[in-house]
């Protein structure tokens, strides 16, 4: 067993673990595996101990990988930041965006999107932590945003993203999840119809898992400690 393949697995023993002690079923929770900064070799090699959906942030790297590795048949998300001349290539070349804080993005993504692709599916990235510095709309911006979004024909809104402050309390980890999960709660109980909750990361998961993340997105613990150049 490779190294990326054995992490893979101590992965999804701790989502299991994890959804075992909230009391959910394990199934409900999707594994992201987040592989920026890693060459497509990397990608094959998960790909190979069975992980499907990858999550890249930089749209140039994202789409390449895209390319070289079309005939795995892989589900590919977007999950950084989008500027807005980087739209069409994020909305030919990927499945899932999960990064969208303002509606010009919104709309750009949908009017570039090719009619003969399913829509895109997306989630709103909430800033839930306040951070200046963070990407990400107000908590109470979110439902008007949506409102607007749903009206796009070439997206579907299926929920909502957040990166939460780095903190090491389980307790104030989960204080931070539970304002998202609060919010998807509150917009479904006013008609919206949405179904992912993209929360956690490979320091947080558990935390994340335990106030109702359906989908981690997890990197570290899957190919090791990134180097940026």
């Amino acid at each position: 067993m490779t190294t990326i393949s054995a992490n893979l697995q101590d992965v999804l023993a701790r989502i299991h673990d994890a959804a075992e002690k909230s009391g959910r079923n394990p199934d409900d929770i999707s594994l992201l595996a987040v592989s920026k900064t890693w060459p497509a070799s990397a990608v094959r090699e998960a790909a190979n101990a069975g992980q499907t959906a990858f999550g890249e942030n930089y749209v140039q790297e994202g789409v390449d990988k895209v390319a070289e590795l079309s005939a795995l048949g892989l589900d590919w998300h977007f999950i950084g930041p989008l500027q807005s001349n980087k739209t069409r290539r994020v909305a030919e070349s990927f499945a899932w965006v999960h990064s969208i804080d303002r509606l010009k993005i919104a709309e750009r993504l949908s009017e570039q999107r090719p009619d003969d692709l399913p829509p895109l599916q997306v989630c709103l990235q909430v800033n839930v932590s306040g951070e200046e510095t963070k990407s990400g709309i107000a908590l109470d911006e979110v439902a008007e945003l949506a409102k607007q979004l749903v009206l796009l024909p070439h997206l579907k809104l299926r929920g909502l993203m957040a990166i939460p402050a780095p903190v090491e309390d389980f307790a104030l980890q989960r204080q931070a999840f539970r304002r998202l999960r609060e919010l998807f709660d509150d917009l479904n109980n006013t008609g919206f119809s949405l179904d992912t909750l993209s929360m956690g990361m490979s320091h947080d998961l558990e935390a994340a898992i335990a106030e109702g993340a359906t989908m981690v997105r997890i990197g570290t613990a899957i190919f090791g400690e990134r180097t940026y150049v």
